[in-house]
């Protein structure tokens, strides 16, 4: 996998995520204080994958990298 595809591959998942909160929030049956917890934590939830996610990949270019050499 290229650095392109993997990037453009992240970049649709985000964005997918994305939208599916907005869908989500926009049917939210419970009240706006609760609604904002659940955002908070899914945000927390999002980013602690992308971050792990991030490594992963560091991780996979770095060992290509080296690989070539």
């Amino acid at each position: 996998m290229n650095r392109d595809s993997t990037s453009g591959f992240f970049t649709g998942l985000m964005m997918g995520a994305l939208i599916g909160a907005a869908i989500a929030l926009l049917y939210a049956p419970q009240p706006g204080t609760e609604t904002r917890r659940m955002v908070k934590e899914k945000a927390s939830e999002i980013k602690e994958k992308t971050s792990k996610a991030v490594g992963k990949i560091k991780e996979s270019v770095s060992s290509a990298i080296k690989g070539e050499e």
